[in-house]
């Protein structure tokens, strides 16, 4: 993030080695496969993962992205939006429902994309940094589970700020460094994988949208909490979970949220991810920024 030259180790597991900037203190992979560098990574996984059943039933209900439509609908009501890495297009299928919005998605896994655009959303098949989008200019940039994946993360937060009108809005979601579930599990953690070669902290997250200096921060929050998760990896070390087993896990906990019986149980799950989150301990971290004036 910061370009210094200096690390430590800080995790090693599997193919996996994470590092912590001297100078920033940034935890990042390295080195980092080429075929993540490239996405060709990415378009290997799409139909085994983001295509399996369990993963398109899951992200297809109602209640898959409610916290990230209620937190992009606070800062955009209407207008065109681009979704980075917008895989199968289950946000922008939601987010098209609840109003006004030209929704667009662009990614580089081309199964997925295959069946965004059977649903009807418009898709780029094109790298994000190297796509000419000629004059078309966006009220929304998002990037949903994506900064973690980027080898040069900087580049798709400035290529963002150019397609942004001016007060519009870069909304983005990274697993939190500084989770519970990381302080309780460490490097057992599913999340703590090759996929990811950037972990971000809120101290790092806020001083890598800083760097950019078209943008103003309007907020960071800590939100989602999976308990499941927690138990199951503090109880047993893998290099990687299954992506079948991920996904049938998203299956089941995505029936959880929607059955009528467990209303009690989801008020008490609220006020454990609140009070999580309240404390920036939840699993991820929600950042928005807005483009400023020319």
């Amino acid at each position: 993030m910061c370009d210094g030259r200096e690390s430590e180790t800080f995790w090693e597991k599997g193919a996996l080695r994470a590092v912590r900037c001297a100078q920033c203190g940034m935890v990042y992979a390295n080195p980092v496969a080429e075929s993540l560098a490239t996405g060709r990574f990415y378009d290997a996984l799409g139909t085994d993962y983001y295509l399996s059943p369990a993963k398109l039933e899951s992200d297809y209900q109602p209640v898959r992205f409610e916290r990230e439509l209620r937190l992009f609908r606070a800062f955009c009501k209407r207008g065109a939006v681009l979704d980075v890495g917008c895989s199968s297009g289950a946000f922008l299928h939601h987010l098209r429902r609840c109003g006004d919005y030209r929704v667009t998605g662009v990614d580089v896994a081309g199964a997925p994309l295959d069946y965004a655009e059977a649903q009807g959303i418009e898709v780029v098949r094109a790298p994000f940094l190297e796509h000419d989008f000629g004059g078309r200019r966006f009220e929304a940039v998002t990037f949903w589970a994506v900064l973690e994946h980027l080898v040069n993360p900087g580049a798709f937060l400035h290529r963002a700020a150019a397609l942004l009108v001016p007060g519009g809005h870069c909304c983005a979601l990274v697993p939190n460094l500084g989770s519970l579930a990381i302080r309780v599990c460490g490097a057992r953690y599913r999340y703590v994988m090759p996929d990811h070669v950037n972990y971000f902290s809120p101290a790092t997250l806020r001083a890598f949208a800083a760097r950019e200096g078209a943008f103003d921060l309007v907020m960071l929050r800590s939100t989602h909490f999976n308990p499941v998760v927690l138990w199951q990896d503090w109880r047993r070390m893998r290099d990687r979970v299954p992506e079948n087993e991920r996904a049938e896990l998203l299956r089941r906990t995505t029936r959880l949220k929607q059955s009528q019986w467990l209303g009690p149980a989801r008020l008490l799950y609220r006020g454990v991810e609140g009070l999580l989150g309240a404390g920036l301990l939840a699993d991820n971290l929600a950042i928005v920024l807005r483009r400023r004036p020319t």
